[in-house]
């Protein structure tokens, strides 16, 4: 029966024999480990030879002798050779020194796991019966998806005192399985959650009790926090000690304030992370089934907000049709700038798309040309949040066949 044990290899004499891929696969994880690692063979491939010149490990070139087993910790016979291996497992027996057989791993003491790290941890399978490497490595993949997919409680004990950090989170335009894999492990490490209205906020209801969710979400014409009182949240939490995730729709960069918020840490010595995330610029129209660029159409895009008059350039794309438009937050004043195209010299036939909860169960297209998409958009009774598209793409049936 065999049973997992970690061991601290850090600092302490390992050997490693052989000097082929597998060889140099153990001898470089081992290092990186922190072990002192002693590499003996007569020859080595290219990989060894780079971590010998760059110091990760010592080389001895001749072939391995039974006075190379005193004195470590852990031995590594992969020899490539069955009497070697057996031979070298055999003198690390009789010193009672732990030794993996790689030709053989059922002759050695000890068995190499399947490994992966996560958060802070070293997830670790190993077989108990027959040596099985393969189903090892499967039941590993296994539990490292779990770990990344699931909103398990991965928090780390921390003393109060040191301080903590925030990490901006894009959470993506609002399906929960857009969010990414580091930004579903930040969820899973944080103590405290600062969440907007939109992203993937059903997440936030499978979170441990524990986590402390603060929503500062802004709802079109009501910020109830401001800017300024969202940065000092994030400072104040991270200064108590704590893993503060910002989770944001969308990508924090892109029309996120994400700059802002990461200057108010920097400025209070806080650590700052950013993940980024799935931009509802993209997605949105990517569920829709409508191409930002398309051959034979348009090469271009131009990504805005809504909030303001429409720059030069996103004006001159409609109008020449050189580059499609994408409106973020552009409901509200969508007739301003429909207006503002007309007037510009656009083709009121010009396709648009209005997409609503873009990826969401309740995602909804309007289309209609650009002279008639106000009325439309009043008849079907859209509201935010939604993704405006200006451009060829937009058109009903592009991406059809027949």
């Amino acid at each position: 029966m065999t049973s997992l044990l970690g061991l601290d290899l850090a600092g302490r004499p390992v050997l490693v024999a052989g000097g082929g891929p597998v060889a140099s696969r153990r001898a470089t994880a081992l290092a990186s480990e922190g072990a002192v690692v002693t590499v003996v063979s007569p020859v080595v491939c290219e990989d060894l030879a780079d971590a010998w010149a760059a110091g990760a490990v010592t080389w001895v070139d001749r072939e391995v002798r039974e006075a190379d087993v005193d004195g470590v910790w852990l031995v590594h016979a992969a020899t490539g050779d069955p009497r070697t291996d057996a031979a070298l497992c055999g003198w690390a027996t009789e010193r009672r020194i732990w030794s993996v057989n790689a030709g053989a791993v059922d002759q050695g003491t000890a068995r190499t796991p399947a490994t992966a790290r996560h958060s802070g941890l070293a997830v670790g399978v190993v077989s108990t019966g027959t040596a099985d490497p393969a189903r090892a490595r499967a039941v590993r993949d296994a539990l490292v998806s779990v770990l990344e997919l699931e909103p398990l409680d991965l928090r780390a004990h921390r003393r109060t005192d040191h301080p903590g950090r925030v990490v901006l989170v894009g959470g993506g335009p609002g399906a929960p399985d857009l969010l990414t894999l580091r930004g579903r492990r930040a969820l899973s490490e944080a103590d405290v959650v600062v969440a907007d209205r939109l992203g993937p906020t059903s997440l936030l209801d499978d979170l441990p009790e524990t986590v402390e969710v603060i929503d500062v979400g802004k709802v079109p014409g009501h910020h109830a926090v401001t800017q300024e009182q969202i940065n000092h949240i994030i400072v104040e939490q991270a200064t108590l000690g704590r893993n503060v995730v910002r989770l944001k729709g969308g990508d924090a960069y892109l029309f996120g304030r994400g700059g802002e918020e990461v200057l108010a840490c920097r400025t209070h010595g806080i650590p700052v992370e950013v993940v980024p995330g799935v931009s509802s610029a993209l997605a949105v129209p990517a569920a829709a089934d409508i191409p930002l660029t398309h051959r034979g159409v348009v090469a271009g895009a131009h990504v805005t907000h809504g909030h303001g008059t429409l720059d030069d350039a996103a004006v001159a794309g409609v109008v020449d049709g050189t580059a499609t438009l994408v409106v973020l937050m552009g409901i509200a004043l969508l007739e301003r700038h429909v207006s503002h195209l007309l007037e510009a010299g656009a083709d009121p036939a010009t396709p648009v798309a209005i997409v609503e909860n873009g990826t969401l169960p309740t995602q909804r297209t309007t289309r209609a040309p650009l002279g008639g998409i106000v009325d439309a958009a009043a008849a079907a009774a859209v509201q935010a949040p939604a993704v405006v598209v200006v451009g060829g793409v937009a058109a009903t049936g592009l991406l059809e066949t027949g």
